[in-house]
């Protein structure tokens, strides 16, 4: 069995209908869409979600989702900034005097290889390290 032998299912296809094509046909003079009309006129588009001016169902249900207040802490990776793991105190204004960090930065944590070692040097509630 080749590609070139492959054919639909049968049943699968219909030819589709070619409609206002003359009296006879049954889809004639107003080819199926009825009367006059917005919908008769070419060119015409129903909005998408449109329900007939009716409120949308999407407007309808009530919104749902949840967006997390909690603020992630600012990482640092001990491996590539040393300076921070040769602290002999690791607090907020060590970390600050050696490493930029914004003004808004209220936790901190540290993570790479030797973070785990650094944990008895923290004298600071706001900043912790990997558990692992």
């Amino acid at each position: 069995m080749g590609i070139e032998n492959l054919t639909p299912a049968e049943g699968s296809t219909a030819n589709r209908k070619r409609v206002g094509r003359g009296q006879g046909s049954g889809t004639g003079k107003t080819a199926a869409r009825g009367q006059k009309g917005q919908k008769s006129r070419s060119g015409y588009k129903r909005k998408r979600n449109f329900e007939g001016g009716q409120q949308p169902l999407a407007k309808r249900l009530p919104k749902i989702g949840f967006t997390s207040r909690l603020v992630k802490p600012y990482v640092i990776n001990v491996e590539k900034i040393k300076a921070v793991a040769e602290l002999a105190e690791i607090t907020m204004e060590s970390i600050r005097g050696v490493h930029k960090i914004g003004a808004g930065v209220t936790n901190v944590k540290l993570v790479g290889a030797g973070a785990k070692d650094l944990a008895a040097k923290i004298k600071d509630e706001n900043i912790t390290t990997t558990g692992k």
